[in-house]
């Protein structure tokens, strides 16, 4: 449990020791006299494993909370009750009597219970809903799953009657020399006359330099001017702090503090981003908020992890898609150094009526409210695709949706005039708001990926700020091939042939090549055109994780959109390392690839080996012999010029790699093995099975496909089903590669984990598909020994 204590005011969170009820119950008196409540802690939700079974759809209903809060002694105190996000309506009962509700999920909220406590225990109970609702945003046709619950914390807020509701910091004229800060103090409550505020303000490294001492008002404004500031940038993410004391008389009565920083940004017409003066290329990713096997209902822990693997990769720019996330994520961003795309939920669906158009502004003004103070953002995004598949008649109508989205965008310099606007793949909006980004996916849904220049260069001429969200293409992990699909779109002939037959493609993504080689060439085309380009404003790829998606129940792994740099639990992919290579300023080598240490190909005929390095220079060894150093260039693709053509041995073949600096110093090193064959696979014969004892205590389950010979059959991509006949349960819907029942395979290899049963003595496994019925295995529990 996790408590700020300053005098009067005391923040506890409330996550442990709630109680969950999983039926559609409307009426509060119905709820307490139920037996079936479950013990549960925060944050929780309902949908963290059916949104990814083998069952279509997922539970979009209501349940109930309930958690009990004891007082000794009330006092005169004021308490509240603050969700950081509850999907998607919210009532809270307190004793039996509606304290209070919150439309729209996604963002914070806070009711005060203070009339309705009493000494003693309080039962208090919530009321979640995410069942469809076309009057709130997002749009049920959104390529993301809505999940329901009490998805982010939960805290216990006690102040006294008069306390402190909110501090805003706005930057006016920002330079090297000065910064004008002005400040926005609200006091709730019933004031006393002898009422005063004091406000300081502390540098980043803790020295007070500015204070200011005023009689209190509810509604307070001062400005200061800093001299000589500490900037925050990117690499240099200096905080400032801004601390607020209420005295009644002479006692402290309350206390609020906030942390802000000190920056000036720029958007240049048809050109560059800066930041502080100076150019500043934005490398950037999206996020979606969710986990493998937690769903939405995500640690405090899980959301730095992915900010910091965003900032390892060295990214500077993250776009929130397609809704404000939890607290930690800006928190993380501001400490970091990530700049921030934060985006309203309006996401497909088109425009709706007038409740729809009230529940969607008041989103936005909480969106800004609640985030108002980070360094971090730099945009309100106003939303994403918003005129496809419109929810009501008339919905995509481009005079009313223009109509709506200036009210969207005025509301938005109103609150805020000191950010931009932005909105993505509206082009009918594209002059109202002030940076857009069209839809360009060159190499993936049409085109080739070497057209990416071409389109980069039309799109900041065609539109004055032009900053271009979503790229990439989907990648299974662990699936490989020797040809994959050309920068110009073209399928090769298999490599055993001796003739060049090639096919045109015109969308990457309907013919289904998914393995890691094609997108780490896509990501390397992009970024050298991107990293080069004088007037770019910068990207971000699409997406970060792998995360569910109730529209994609044919992919791979079902309902995984599978577009992430990341698995669903955070391993990455080649493709993670393509862009390390590029951005991290950390010495590092990554030989492509791990996952890729079955290969096969006629005898004699070389194959390319790449590191992606961020080295100047990189000398490769094949066997224990170098094959030379190379220098790392920008210019030359792929990898930069780090690449080798290698003749492999049949059978065990050692790589390995040194990274050198400009003086020839060794920074970095890797190392791999790869079991090479002359021979190609015949047809699939069958499926094989084994397992493996890990260090968790479970078991992994692997199914190999072979020829007759024994051979592996590397490209058998076909789907598989596993199961656990007895014994045990497969760790499933996850999904992620060796935590889904419905997999295709990658190189002929799928593997799923397998928890036994304290009490059990075997295990028995399956696995199953259309061309080879059914292959089974028996696990001895005891001395762990396999029988099949």
């Amino acid at each position: 449990m996790c408590t700020t204590i300053t005098n009067a005011r005391e923040i506890k969170n409330i996550n442990k020791g709630w109680y969950y009820l999983e039926q559609p119950i409307e009426d509060v008196k119905e709820v307490s006299s139920s037996g079936s409540w479950e013990s549960i802690h925060l944050p929780h939700t309902w949908n963290d494993k059916d949104v990814i079974d083998a069952v279509p759809g997922y539970r979009r209903s209501l349940s109930w909370y309930k958690k009990v809060l004891h007082f000794d002694k009330l006092d005169n105190q004021r308490r509240f009750i603050y969700f950081e996000g509850s999907n998607i309506t919210t009532e809270v009962f307190v004793n039996g009597k509606k304290a209070g509700q919150h439309i729209g999920g996604y963002i914070g909220f806070e009711i005060e219970m203070t009339e309705f406590l009493t000494e003693g225990d309080n039962e208090i109970l919530v009321k979640v809903d995410n069942s469809y609702n076309p009057q709130i945003i997002p749009s049920q046709k959104s390529d993301f799953f809505i999940y329901g619950g009490i998805t982010r914390d939960v805290w216990l807020k006690t102040v006294s009657p008069v306390y402190v509701e909110d501090v805003k910091v706005t930057l006016g004229e920002v330079s090297h020399k000065k910064a004008v800060i002005d400040l926005s103090v609200q006091l709730d409550g019933v004031l006393q006359h002898k009422t005063s505020i004091r406000i300081s303000v502390k540098d980043p490294k803790g020295n007070i330099v500015a204070t200011v001492k005023t009689k209190a008002d509810n509604n307070i404004k001062e400005q200061l001017v800093l001299t000589d500031p500490t900037l925050w940038s990117t690499s240099s993410p200096h905080l400032y702090s801004v601390n607020v004391v209420l005295h009644d008389k002479k006692d402290t009565s309350d206390q609020l503090s906030t942390s802000f920083g000190v920056r000036w940004f720029e958007f240049k017409k048809n050109g560059p981003f800066y930041l502080n003066g100076e150019r500043l290329l934005l490398r950037g990713t999206h996020r979606h908020e969710e986990h493998a096997g937690v769903g939405a209902a995500m640690s405090n822990a899980l959301h730095r992890k992915d900010m910091e693997m965003i900032k390892s990769m060295g990214a500077n720019f993250v776009r929130l898609a397609h809704y404000p996330q939890d607290p930690e994520i800006y928190k993380a961003c501001d400490e970091l150094g990530i700049l921030v795309w934060d985006e309203v939920p309006w996401c497909r669906g088109g425009v709706g009526d007038e409740t729809w158009k009230a529940n969607t502004k008041q989103m936005l003004k909480e969106m800004i409210d609640q985030n108002y103070n980070h360094p971090s953002i730099i945009i309100w995004s106003l939303g994403n695709e918003i005129y496809w598949l419109p929810d009501f008649e008339g919905g995509d109508d481009v005079n009313k949706m223009n109509a709506f989205l200036t009210e969207m965008n005025d509301l938005s310099h109103t609150l805020d005039p000191t950010r931009k606007t932005a909105i993505r793949k509206y082009y009918d909006g594209a002059k109202i708001v002030d940076v857009f980004s069209p839809s360009i996916w060159s190499g993936w849904y049409s085109g080739a990926y070497t057209n990416y220049k071409t389109v980069v260069d039309k799109s900041i001429q065609d539109y004055n700020h032009f900053f271009h969200m979503e790229y990439g293409g989907s990648s299974h992990l662990g699936r490989h091939t020797e040809n994959p699909i050309t920068g110009e779109g073209v399928i090769q002939a298999d490599h055993w042939e001796e003739e060049v037959n090639q096919i045109e493609v015109k969308s990457i993504s309907k013919i289904g090549d998914w393995s890691e080689n094609y997108i780490v060439d896509l990501f390397d085309w992009y970024l050298s055109v991107s990293e080069t380009h004088p007037d770019f404003v910068g990207n971000a790829q699409w997406a970060f994780k792998d995360f569910g998606t109730p529209l994609r129940p044919e992919n791979d792994i079902p309902y995984m959109n599978q577009k992430g740099l990341l698995d669903r639990a955070g391993n990455p992919k080649d493709a993670f390392y393509v862009f390390k290579s590029y951005w991290s300023d950390e010495p590092f080598s990554y030989i492509e690839s791990h996952t890729w240490t079955e290969r096969s190909g006629k005898k004699g005929r070389p194959r390319n080996v790449c590191v992606y390095s961020n080295n100047a220079k990189v000398e490769f060894f094949h066997n224990g012999k170098s094959q030379g150093i190379k220098q790392r260039n920008i210019k030359e693709f792929p990898a930069c010029g780090l690449n080798w053509d290698i003749q492999f041995e049949e059978g065990e073949n050692k790589l390995f790699c040194i990274g050198y600096d400009e003086n020839e110093v060794e920074v970095s090193r890797d190392s791999m093995v790869v079991n090479y064959s002359f021979e190609k696979a015949g047809t699939p014969y069958e499926i094989q099975l084994s397992t493996q004892l890990m260090e968790n205590g479970r078991y992994l389950l692997i199914a190999v496909t072979r020829d007759k010979e024994g051979r592996r059959c590397l490209d058998y991509e076909e789907r598989v089903y596993f199961q656990c006949l007895n014994g045990g349960e497969l760790i499933q819907n996850q999904g992620t590669p060796n935590g889904s029942a419905s997999i295709k395979m990658a190189n002929g290899k799928a593997v799923i984990e397998v928890q036994p049963h304290a009490s059990a003595q075997k295990l028995q496994l399956g696995v199953l598909n259309q061309n080879f019925k059914g292959t089974y295995i028996e696990v001895k529990l005891e001395n762990n020994t396999v029988e099949q």
